[in-house]
């Protein structure tokens, strides 16, 4: 099934949920559920100890909720994650993002920023290449990062979109898992935003591909939806076996290309 008719799903069936009275007031667990259904249909889903998201219980902003996923590839015993899925169960479009894993990641922690439409349950989904599929899950209350009105210039918007800042700890240890830090300028439009002026909907404009490499060689792909925060932000490591060039790679979802690279020296 496409994912834009998966999103659909998802949609309808939140905002169905989100009508109670109850799933404004806390978290509501019964939504998972129905994004499971409508993302990972009649399939299992094993919780682990070896995936975890550490975040806040109750964050300053839904438009900036930071957390941390990772992945224990030791206490996996075995259980190789090639993908890992960021769901907020309670956003209109709950995918925030898809992450494409490497072996060149050595044991997975990535930090980032992500919308909250109001209290929810953040899941991450791993699956292996068998297509079994692991997760781990938190409560995080927040509220009104997805929706909305927006008043920009839309000149300087358009300029400023995929200005890329790229960081790498130095001197890198050869071998060994070093801190890689990735911010790109991005307004990040949802497509559910209204214009102040006007209250008709904003079209979306978003970052929707991230794609890292060391020599040539892939690191990290990164599918970027809404729901990740304004001017996207990855924090993660990875294990540099020489000098080289980390070299990212960012698309929109209007087609446009933005590059940008970090040599490391020992």
């Amino acid at each position: 099934m496409k994912l834009n008719k998966l999103l659909g799903m998802a949609l309808g069936s939140v905002i169905l949920l989100a009508s109670s009275p109850t799933v404004f007031a806390e978290a509501d667990a019964k939504l998972w559920s129905v994004v499971k259904e409508a993302f990972f249909a009649k399939r299992d889903i094993q919780e682990v100890d070896f995936l975890k998201i550490d975040g806040p219980r109750r964050a300053e902003s839904g438009a900036q909720v930071p957390v941390t996923y990772s992945y224990d590839r030791a206490a996996a015993n075995g259980v190789d994650i090639k993908k890992i899925y960021a769901i907020v169960d309670a956003n209109p479009i709950p995918l925030t993002a898809t992450y494409h894993l490497t072996d060149a990641l050595g044991n997975f922690q990535l930090s980032t920023r992500v919308r909250y439409e109001t209290d929810s349950f953040i899941h991450i989904v791993g699956e292996d290449a068998n297509g079994k599929l692991y997760m781990a899950k938190r409560e995080i209350r927040a509220a009104g990062g997805c929706g909305g009105t927006v008043e920009n210039d839309e000149a300087a918007v358009r300029a400023a979109a995929g200005k890329i800042k790229m960081n790498v700890e130095q001197p890198a240890k050869f071998g060994a898992p070093t801190t890689a830090t990735f911010n790109i300028k991005h307004v990040m439009r949802t497509g559910l935003q209204r214009d102040l002026v006007s209250q008709g909907f904003v079209p979306a404009f978003y970052i929707n591909k991230a794609e890292f490499k060391y020599n040539g060689k892939p690191v990290m792909t990164v599918d970027v939806g809404v729901g990740t925060s304004e001017d996207p932000y990855f924090k993660f490591s990875f294990i540099p076996d020489a000098p080289g060039t980390l070299e990212v790679t960012a698309t929109d979802n209007e087609g446009k290309s933005f590059t940008h690279q970090t040599d490391i020296k020992s």
